[in-house]
């Protein structure tokens, strides 16, 4: 879909959608819990679409009950045994792809793991490490991974600055066996905030995982997830592109948002007096916010001085080279953006320039972005791909006129 934004302030209250990162987890313990667990303020989004079709081929079912509300039959964390791996097709979420690898070994003794976009081509190499020393084998070939064997309890010693991913997945699968285990980063951990997203979705179900210094975490097992009742609060990360908006002059209000969330993604509110705050040369370590880079860039080009963004390497195996996708969308709105092996730097200015057309790359994060650099251009702006938000947030075209915003669908 291609789009032309014609620049108007945006204007009224907006609740953001539910936490995608929070769907994923909390669907993921109903479907390990025994019994039955319902689930409200469900987004379906493309990628918790993924993780709910990937735990029916697993073994839970569910159904949606009334709009938004999720109700799920677990598989109790039990094995099947025999039959044919499972095919599960992550579409285009690294989440559901690292989270389900380790739970597939427990419940299927392996899968066939399918994706669309550049998921199969983000680095896997944790698992393969850690799996190769196991026993386990993995083969990547035809668009497809193979992963078949057994998890056992014990220690698994993993890199922390690939992706915490890896972490929650093994956090998921590691309580069904019989046996302790412990998990260790070799390197510093990054994004540390989504652990503790884990962490809480699988309390809510009964498990517990014990941290010590470092990032080490102590697994009793076997535990069982336990079946219960919850709702997914509202995403800081998709809020961060609303209070973007507010800062670059646009009259918008953002309800419905937990202050004490887990979410890492709530330090955008503090990110804001930053910006006001701070004047000339900022910079701004994103190791463990990775997410917030697109509206953090968007507030950056709309303020005065530079702004380095540093830390922020694992970007390029986004769905986009985020760090190259988001220094060309600045420069098509005329923002001077010198981008770095894992950082970029943004000289931020008052005027945007409009009369241009930004590719959206297939990432929703980018869409966003130049939705909300658009509120401020000189002249009407062209999205190509911007059906994108559909990974994340299926509605944000439709709040974005809510708002005031005029769209022109092409």
């Amino acid at each position: 879909m291609n789009l032309t934004i014609v620049p108007k302030k945006l204007r009224g209250t907006v609740t953001p959608p539910p936490s995608k990162s929070q769907a994923h987890r909390l669907i993921i313990a109903a479907a390990l819990a025994e019994g039955e667990s319902t689930i409200e303020n469900v987004a379906f989004s493309q990628d918790v679409e993924a993780t709910l079709r990937c735990m029916e081929a697993l073994g839970a079912s569910w159904e949606e009950t009334s709009p938004g509300t999720v109700h799920i039959m677990g598989t109790g964390g039990r094995r099947t045994q025999g039959g044919d791996l499972p095919r599960l097709d992550c579409g285009e979420s690294g989440s559901t792809l690292r989270f389900l690898i380790p739970i597939a070994l427990v419940l299927r003794g392996g899968g066939v793991f399918t994706g669309h976009g550049r998921l199969l081509e983000r680095p896997q190499g944790p698992y393969m490490d850690l799996f190769s020393q196991r026993g386990i084998s993995w083969e990547q070939e035809n668009g497809e991974i193979t992963i078949r064997g057994t998890l056992t309890p014990g220690e698994y010693a993993l890199p922390g600055n690939v992706s915490s991913q890896f972490f929650t997945g093994l956090f998921f699968a590691l309580p069904l066996l019989d046996g302790d285990s412990v998990v260790v980063p070799t390197t510093n951990l990054e994004s540390v905030s989504y652990l503790a997203i884990t962490r809480e979705a699988q309390e809510r179900f009964g498990v517990k995982l014990r941290r010590e210094r470092g990032c080490v975490h102590r697994i009793s097992g076997p535990q069982q997830y336990r079946p219960c009742r919850c709702r997914v609060e509202a995403d800081w990360s998709q809020a961060a592109f609303w209070y973007a908006a507010k800062q670059l002059g646009s009259a918008v209000t953002v309800a419905g948002m937990n202050p004490a969330s887990p979410q890492g993604d709530r330090i955008i509110v503090d990110m804001l007096d930053f910006f006001r705050d701070v004047p000339g040369h900022r910079s701004l370590d994103v190791c463990h916010i990775p997410d917030l880079v697109p509206p953090l860039a968007a507030l950056a080009a709309g303020s005065g001085g530079c702004t380095r963004l540093k830390n922020a390497g694992r970007l390029r195996l986004k769905e986009s080279d985020r760090i190259a996708t988001v220094r060309g969308t600045l420069e098509a709105f005329g923002v001077r953006a010198e981008e770095g092996p894992d950082s970029l730097s943004i000289f931020g200015q008052q005027r945007l320039r409009g009369n241009v057309t930004v590719d959206c790359c297939n990432d929703h994060r980018i869409a966003m972005m130049a939705a909300v650099l658009a509120t401020r251009a000189d002249g009407p702006v062209t999205l190509t791909g911007a059906e994108c938000v559909k990974k994340s947030y299926p509605d944000f075209w439709e709040e974005y006129q809510r708002l005031g915003g005029e769209v022109h669908v092409l």
